[in-house]
């Protein structure tokens, strides 16, 4: 597909509640009804939009899900069912998923883990997978373990209880000794199953696997949904950016965009993760946010200019810790120094800035390199690595950079196309996938006014989260829709995926 050839139509727009405060999150959508349901957490509620009319989204009703526990942090929808994933007050005991019809009545309330942080339907609708994060509390005195929980819905809505959910544990992998040693396994006094905090699943296409990614670990759980059963931890490895293709801007105070190698390794880290099937091989594409510990008890993020650096393996550390050069990237404290001596001799930063794509079995065979942060810096070159809270130029640059967090996956005109959310640029960058291996970008999207305070409606849309296509045979509209939910601006955008060359099927 040739770069350009698709461009995202914005249709219609609808303002959830406050800024920054989480109001539109993840969204879903029920075809027999035309409508959207869309985590609200400013209001600890589902939102549920009629989208008859994309250019005109209508509020029908606000789903409290306080008496459930806390706050929802997810939605799917399978067929009549819609799903809701809640965390419990406090997060470190069992959340719950909640069962609701389209008109949003509740069918069913079941236990799950801790802290249920996103869920999804395999889809031959079989089984409800929950990511149950399981953070600990901010003085680290409670851990629980993290956990996958499968719903069995085999049975029907009506006959679903709670002998219908099993929790998969992490406890055949306490051997330290036994596990890839690209797994970072760092909380204070965790175990393995404590450490492990599930972000974001991917299932296959055939409903016999999913992919868990374990994000502050750097790793992916893979599940045999025939058994079902944790088969498999794999550590995703490090970013190598002393390539020239791996080049990034590591400083917010070197006065504009550059891109340069440095001496560092890059976590992948990857939040949403998705899975699909391209000539008989399933893979799974990866949106390499990044993320680290920071509670009151502990915390692992530091400043490349705050280590004291070998001067065997950095010997121009003087001039290497200037804070124009790399001194403020921030790092982790947690990798480096091996021997425990307070000196590093590697340095690990978090995120890959990029996306990636891996085989089944957890291996890598595309990586983005650079292209992202170049892209940004070539089409926006005034906000390059701005931040979603403020316009400063290179803001994030010190900091995960665009920082990709959201993707999905779109059949175009019999290519696949993915759809990757830039978190804190704001941007939706479209690249076909139709050769997992040769990725071609083909454009980036961006709803967002840097003319205007973030604060304000006139900045449009800030933060994409969740993401995903609404095939034309589905659409109220009879075209494909990219729906997408933008967390920091509050607001669910419906935009129509146009080609140029030919229509879009």
């Amino acid at each position: 597909m040739a770069r350009g050839d698709v461009e995202l139509k914005l249709l219609g727009r609808y303002r959830h509640g406050s800024f920054d405060k989480s109001a539109a999150e993840i969204s879903a959508y029920h075809p027999a009804s035309q409508r959207l349901f869309v985590v609200n957490a400013e209001q600890a509620a589902i939102d549920l939009l009629d989208l008859a009319d994309p250019t005109q989204l209508k509020l029908v009703a606000t789903l409290a899900l306080t008496e459930f526990g806390g706050k929802p942090n997810s939605v799917a929808v399978q067929g009549e069912l819609i799903a809701a994933a809640v965390s419990a007050s406090p997060l470190q005991t069992p959340g719950s998923v909640v069962f609701l019809d389209q008109d949003g009545h509740v069918l069913k309330q079941l236990f799950v883990g801790p802290q249920p942080d996103m869920l999804t339907f395999s889809p031959d609708g079989r089984w409800l997978l929950t990511a149950n994060e399981g953070e600990p509390s901010d003085d680290y005195q409670h851990d629980p373990a993290g956990s996958v929980s499968l719903i069995n819905l085999g049975g029907g809505i009506a006959n679903l209880s709670q002998t219908q959910v099993i929790t998969l544990s992490f406890d055949a992998f306490q051997d330290r000794s036994q596990l890839d040693p690209r797994i970072r396994v760092y909380g204070p006094k965790a175990t393995v199953m404590q450490d492990l905090e599930p972000e974001y699943i991917a299932v296959s296409p055939d409903s016999t696997r999913a992919w868990v990614s374990l994000q502050e670990a750097n790793a992916f759980a893979v599940i045999d949904l025939e058994q079902p059963a944790i088969t498999k931890l794999v550590g995703l490895g490090f970013k190598d950016h002393s390539l020239p293709e791996n080049a990034l801007d590591a400083s917010d105070k070197d006065g504009g965009i550059h891109l340069k190698t440095w001496p560092v390794k890059g976590m992948y880290q990857p939040d949403a993760i998705r899975a699909w099937n391209s000539n008989g091989e399933v893979f799974v594409i990866s949106a390499n946010e990044g993320d680290h510990r920071k509670y009151g008890a502990f915390s692992e993020e530091t400043r490349v200019g705050k280590l004291k650096l070998d001067p065997q393996a950095f010997p121009q550390a003087d001039q290497l810790q200037r804070p124009d050069q790399l001194g403020r990237l921030l790092v982790t404290n947690s990798l480096g120094d091996a021997d425990g001596d307070g000196v590093y001799n590697e340095l690990y930063s978090l995120g890959g800035r990029s996306f990636s794509i891996w085989n089944a079995d957890g291996e890598l065979v595309f990586d983005s390199g650079s292209e992202l942060e170049r892209i940004i810096a070539d089409r926006h070159p005034a906000s390059f690595n701005a931040d979603h809270g403020g316009n400063d130029l290179d803001d994030r640059s010190d900091n995960k950079g665009p920082e990709p967090e959201g993707v999905t996956l779109g059949e175009i005109n019999g290519r696949t196309l993915a759809f990757i959310g830039m978190e804190r640029h704001s941007g939706i960058m479209i690249y076909d996938v139709t050769d997992p291996r040769r990725p071609e970008f083909v454009n980036y999207a961006l709803t967002r006014d840097f003319q205007h305070s973030p604060k304000s409606a006139e900045a449009g849309d800030l933060g994409p989260e969740g993401l995903f296509v609404i095939p034309a045979a589905q659409s109220p509209n009879q075209k494909p829709l990219l729906v997408v939910s933008y967390e920091v601006s509050g607001t669910t955008v419906i935009y129509e995926i146009v080609s140029r060359s030919q229509a879009v099927q």
